[in-house]
């Protein structure tokens, strides 16, 4: 453990570097307000900090900046999260208290929310499939072989797809489909109704018509269509005006995770509730050992359903955002409540 002295130091060293993006020299911390020690003594304990692995020194005749192990300490032990602005929550509510019908537009205007406000790229992970239930599907026809399919689910997820209704198929067999359809699968997880088509769905559609087949043909379409995680994404460039970000490579590999759903989704899927930080190497992908993800879960009828999160340089505002995240995941949490108890 780090002295009380050491800990202000590293915080100074931190602070400074994240505002300024700069190598940190011993006179500028020992004129921080919350050091107060001589020069000679702030570098003697920067030496200690960097020998224990908390600082390094980027060029010889440079200050110091904080590795990756410094920032981990100062998140876990150092940092304070700063309460959210009056700014900021006004510009949150005032969006949240807007009249919005879909509970997508929900998610991907909360990514551009975030991301304008931290100037970093935001994700916000959509319900899991795992925990997503239907609440009910409806059947429109376009015309005599095309219609809409609408499928709610429990968490307010509206998923609407084109399918092809098979040859001959007559009004009151898609009616009676739809009547079994969410006679059957309301309340059942997503990802558990195809299981359940073919061992119960099928044998009741066979009692009633000899299409059944081809019927469970179309009802493939309308349960294939999203299966996923849903991945919403705000402010994808912004990192390129962060000076971390200058390397044409880095930021190419970047993009290309960026563009990959599935790594998204394993990148900003927070197990656990509550906001979580993952600095540099700890993310474990090389597009990213030299980031930083804040994630925040949020929760419906008490389970965590899907998470928001920024990604961003190590040199990030921890205070700052560990706060605004916070506070953006209760919100959150309130204002799909309201809309999934509209749907």
């Amino acid at each position: 453990m780090l002295t009380a002295r050491q800990q202000q130091i590293l915080a100074a060293v931190v602070e400074n570097f994240i505002q300024y993006a700069e190598p940190v020299g011993s006179r500028t911390i020992s004129k921080h307000a919350n050091v107060g020690y001589s020069a000679a003594t702030v570098r003697n304990e920067m030496a200690d900090l960097e020998e224990m692995g908390y600082l390094e020194q980027p060029h010889a005749s440079a200050g110091r900046i904080p590795t990756n192990t410094g920032y981990r300490y100062y998140v876990d032990y150092l940092v304070k999260p700063r309460k959210v602005s009056k700014k900021d929550s006004e510009t949150i509510r005032t969006y949240f208290a807007e009249r919005i019908n879909e509970i997508e537009h929900v998610f991907q205007q909360t990514a551009v929310i975030v991301s304008h406000l931290t100037n970093y790229t935001a994700i916000v992970l959509g319900p899991e499939v795992f925990q997503n239930k239907l609440k009910h599907m409806q059947l429109i026809p376009l015309s005599d072989r095309l219609a809409v399919a609408i499928l709610v689910t429990d968490t307010g997820h509206v998923d609407k797809q084109r399918v092809i209704i098979p040859e001959h198929a007559s009004a009151s067999e898609l009616e009676m489909l739809v009547n079994i359809l969410n006679e059957k699968l309301a309340g059942v997880p997503l990802h558990l109704i195809r299981a359940k088509m073919y061992s119960e769905i099928a044998k009741e559609l066979s009692r009633y018509t000899e299409r059944y087949e081809l019927l469970l043909q179309m009802v493939e379409q309308m349960i294939t269509a999203d299966d996923g995680e849903r991945v919403y994404m705000g402010g994808a460039t912004n990192l390129m005006s962060q000076p971390e970000f200058r390397d044409i490579d880095k930021i190419k590999l970047l993009y290309d995770l960026l563009e990959d759903q599935h790594t998204v989704v394993r990148l900003f899927d927070a197990e656990e509730l509550g906001v979580q930080v993952t600095i540099g190497q700890e993310n474990e992908l090389e597009a990213v050992s030299h980031c930083s993800i804040i994630t925040a879960s949020y929760v419906l009828s008490g389970e965590r359903v899907g998470s928001i999160g920024v990604l961003g340089p190590t040199r990030m505002d921890y205070g700052r955002l560990i706060g605004l995240m916070d506070f953006l995941s209760r919100d959150f949490n309130n204002i799909v409540r309201h809309l999934t108890d509209q749907s």
